[in-house]
């Protein structure tokens, strides 16, 4: 997919092997300025994950909740991932496209792991961008 919209779908994590999907998971896209700016804010608890893009790096500062950031190149490979607590500055990653945000820990129950692929199936635009 060229440039993302926002919109909902589903966060694929295939397992080394490729074949069976480690994980999928509920995906919130957030492409418009307005939905990067507010991404996680507020939340008390994420329902799956938030896929920021293009962002390139993430802060914290009014989040109630730690989270689990991953950096992603433009063919959506994990660069790195970092847990993230409230009231942080993310730097921006160089060769980070878009980033992916999860609850503190769940990255890691999913598998995404720098090195990892992971894809976007099921997207559905959002009407109310």
């Amino acid at each position: 997919m060229g440039r993302w919209r926002d919109g909902r779908g589903l966060l694929v994590v295939r397992t080394d092997t490729g074949e069976v999907p480690a994980a999928s998971v509920p995906l919130e896209v957030a492409a418009s300025y307005r939905a990067r700016t507010r991404g996680l804010l507020g939340r008390d608890a994420v329902d799956g994950a938030m896929l920021l893009s293009p962002a390139s790096g993430v802060h914290t500062f009014g989040m109630r909740i730690p989270i689990d950031v991953a950096y992603l190149d433009r063919r959506l490979t994990v660069l790195a991932v970092r847990t993230m607590p409230p009231g942080r500055l993310g730097l921006p990653r160089p060769r980070a496209r878009h980033v992916l945000e999860a609850a503190a820990g769940a990255m890691a129950a999913w598998g995404v792991r720098a090195g990892v692929r992971v894809e976007v199936e099921g997207w559905v635009e959002s009407r109310t961008s």
